[in-house]
């Protein structure tokens, strides 16, 4: 959840950097601006603005980057994909002591955890605790948006998790401090895999399922204190972990305090306002509408904008299991007004037209081939040529996130262009916290607006194609996080087969573009835009930098001025 650093953005100019970023370059928009960098001070509480409560904060039950960014501060991973604006994460040890040691076969890697590492309850971490951490994640009948790109790397012999089939043997503890990986092929980029949420630990006695997500054990610098679900969390400092064992994390709030039903447009505006100096938000676009984007050449707001490019990309995806004929969602794809789209995200002070999933800073990127518009126009002429003597849908069913306006403008605009080659569009909103769900569910609706910010590892082509149109753990059906349901016999399989190749990351990465250039010919899902986030923050907010993976402020390193 991995995109060019380099992508330059046209138009509406970036905010100057704030004093005490470290840049003092002008203002330009291609490059990050981090607000308040350096800054050391501890204590204070940082006010956490969001529109909607966190899909789920189990880790093991949990596919999305803003529980992973909140995850940073309460649960720890064998790895971690450690920040830096602009730049694609680096895959740095964690609980571990280093990025693993692997077989001259490849097919083993061995990690050996840190000594001192503690639950907040005093109990001491054990390897047993981590294997018992991704035995969970095999139970798809309870943890439905649990990770599977490490689960599909192991070897599993069909396992159904530890609730029904008990010891997994993927995975050996031969001591407390030692976890041994069996993989089922060579995987050259597995240290990002356990950087995975899979790997935080879990201890089984007080695994509560489903209701684990109400108060996970924390791992990290701080623990929750209490939780409504829907209105608030607060986290405080978590006294069992030692910063000894954990160079990543600043650890330098004493509190978070996050609210969960805030408006978009009230985030937007107390933001702007400095209403709040403490305040800063994990809405995707920083929260901002797109009607306050000119408020951002303000001199007064400006200093308060962290910026910064995304490794994440918005598309409209299909479900190729309603919308089967490729024609027809070739045609439908051409007669979109991506231009228009854009807009409603801000125009290109928020993100890029993009032709490509993929792009050429990711490690093995191949040219990728599309007739879409580079300027994002419709091509309504071809549309419609393409749609003759063909069964065409008459109506169709658009899901959207309710929390979001932009999407349902998405919405607006595509039904708007399927109406000029003859088909009506509802659009059906979805509760912000049960998208995804949705999406993996049998409720899937025609067209979805989706995001994919990249892979842990974001230099990756493996970790963004795999995951969107990738085939399931068997091979014989889709993946779990391909939500277009897209499966092809021929592509579907060579992608299966490569999973299991030797090779360097360059080499295997031009196998995994070249496979999806292909399946992008039946054109499963329609690129619209690489995000370019602004966020504001409040005047007492430092090291404010927007997480290249994240889509957001870096939790683990930000700080308030007291």
């Amino acid at each position: 959840m991995a995109v060019s650093a380099g992508l330059a953005l046209t138009a509406c100019g970036g905010p100057k950097p704030a004093p005490g970023s470290g840049s003092g370059a002008k203002a330009d928009a291609f490059k990050p601006v981090t607000i308040g960098k350096g800054f050391t001070g501890k204590g204070g509480n940082v006010n956490v603005l969001m529109s909607t409560d966190f899909q789920t904060l189990d880790p093991g039950n949990s596919n999305y980057v803003q529980t992973a960014n909140v995850g940073q501060l309460y649960y720890r991973t064998l790895t971690m994909a450690k920040e830096t604006a602009g730049q694609p994460p680096k895959i740095v040890p964690d609980l571990a002591t280093d990025l693993g040691k692997v077989s001259k076969d490849g097919l083993t890697w061995t990690y050996t955890l840190k000594k001192g590492l503690k639950f907040e309850n005093g109990k001491p971490i054990t390897s047993k605790d981590i294997k018992y951490s991704v035995e969970r994640t095999y139970a798809r009948d309870v943890y439905t948006q649990a990770p599977q790109e490490l689960n599909s790397a192991l070897t599993d012999d069909g396992y159904k998790g530890p609730y029904s089939d008990g010891d997994f043997k993927g995975i050996d503890t031969p001591d407390d401090r030692t976890i041994v990986f069996h993989l089922k092929q060579p995987f050259a980029e597995f240290p990002a895999l356990v950087s995975r949420s899979n790997t935080a630990p879990v201890p089984k006695d007080k695994d509560t399922k489903l209701d684990y997500t109400n108060h996970p054990v924390s791992t990290g610098p701080y623990k929750i204190k209490s939780y409504q679900r829907g209105r608030s969390m607060k986290l405080v400092r978590n006294d069992q972990w030692d910063p000894k064992t954990d160079p990543n994390r600043t650890a330098l709030p004493d509190t978070f305090t996050f609210s969960l039903s805030t408006a978009q447009a009230t985030i937007s505006q107390q933001l702007l306002a400095d209403s709040d100096p403490n305040a800063i938000t994990l809405d995707s676009a920083g929260g901002l509408q797109a009607s306050d984007a000119a408020k951002l050449n303000e001199p007064k707001i400006a200093k308060r904008t962290a910026a910064g490019l995304l490794g994440c990309t918005d598309v409209l995806g299909f479900n190729t299991e309603s919308i089967t004929d490729p024609d027809v969602r070739k045609a439908i794809a051409l007669a979109m007004d991506r231009k228009a789209m854009q807009i409603q995200y801000g125009g290109n002070r928020f993100g890029k037209l993009t032709q490509s999933f993929i792009n050429s800073s990711q490690r093995g990127y191949v040219e990728q081939h599309t007739d879409l518009d580079p300027s994002g126009k419709p091509k309504l002429a071809e549309a419609k040529k393409l749609l003759e003597g063909k069964k065409v849908p008459k109506k169709l069913v658009y899901g959207y996130a309710d929390a979001t306006p932009r999407y349902k403008n998405i919405g607006t605009t595509l039904q708007q262009n399927l109406k000029k080659i003859g088909i009506d569009l509802e659009l059906r909103p979805i509760p912000a916290a049960n998208y995804y769900t949705v999406l993996a569910s049998d409720k899937l609706p025609d067209i979805a607006r989706s995001g994919w910010c990249g892979g842990a590892d974001s230099g990756s082509v493996r970790t963004t194609v795999d995951p969107n149109l990738g085939p399931s753990l068997d091979g014989k059906t889709y993946g779990f996080s391909n939500s277009q349901r897209y499966y092809d016999k021929k592509i579907s399989g060579a992608m299966y087969k490569l999973r299991g190749e030797n090779g360097t990351s360059e080499e295997l990465g031009k196998k995994w573009a070249t496979l999806m250039d292909q399946a992008m010919q039946s054109y499963p899902l329609v690129p619209l835009v690489r995000s370019f986030t602004n966020s504001v923050v409040g005047s007492n907010v430092r090291n404010a930098q927007v997480g290249y993976f994240f889509g957001s402020i870096d939790l683990s390193i930000v700080g308030v001025e007291r």
